[in-house]
Formats: structure tokens, C-alpha cells, sequence
């Protein structure tokens, strides 16, 4: 069950911290709507290198597609030791 409370809450940010854990995120809201989120460091550095993969392997694909594809073997053969 997700943990939501209000950004008021954060008066006492020593017990909104407490129901931080790792998969596990509190939201804030403000006047009733979600606002932000709290999130353990290593879920954060998680999702930013998910997101920086992401994004590295978007652009090769729009490379690809401007460039052309290569075969398999070629980039074996390139990167061969």
C-alpha cells in the first residue's frame, strides 16, 4: 500500500523519512493532489541509470536508422581483441 501524506507532514520530516525504504516511496500531495515523491538514494541512482540507457539506446537506434544498421559480425570483427 503506497504511503501518501500531505507536504504538510513535513513539519516532522524525521517520521515521514522513517516510511522511506527502498521500493517503497512516500507521496506528497498538496491541496489533495499528488505533488512529489521520496525515494530511497539507491532507487534514485536506479532510475537514473535506467534512464541514461534508455536514452543512449534511443539514440542509436535513430542513429541506425540514419546511418544504417550494421551486421553482427562487423561489430565483432571491429571490437575483436
Amino acid at each position: 500500500m503506497p504511503c501518501i501524506l500531505p507536504v504538510s507532514d513535513l513539519r516532522n520530516y524525521n517520521e515521514v523519512l522513517q516510511n522511506v525504504s527502498e521500493g517503497s516511496p512516500v507521496f506528497l500531495t498538496k491541496n489533495g493532489r499528488g505533488c512529489y515523491a521520496v525515494i530511497d538514494i539507491k532507487e534514485y541512482e536506479q532510475l537514473t541509470a535506467e534512464h541514461k540507457l534508455r536514452r543512449a539506446l534511443e539514440e542509436g537506434e535513430k542513429s541506425a536508422e540514419q546511418n544504417g544498421w550494421l551486421m553482427a559480425a562487423d561489430v565483432r570483427a571491429k571490437y575483436e581483441v
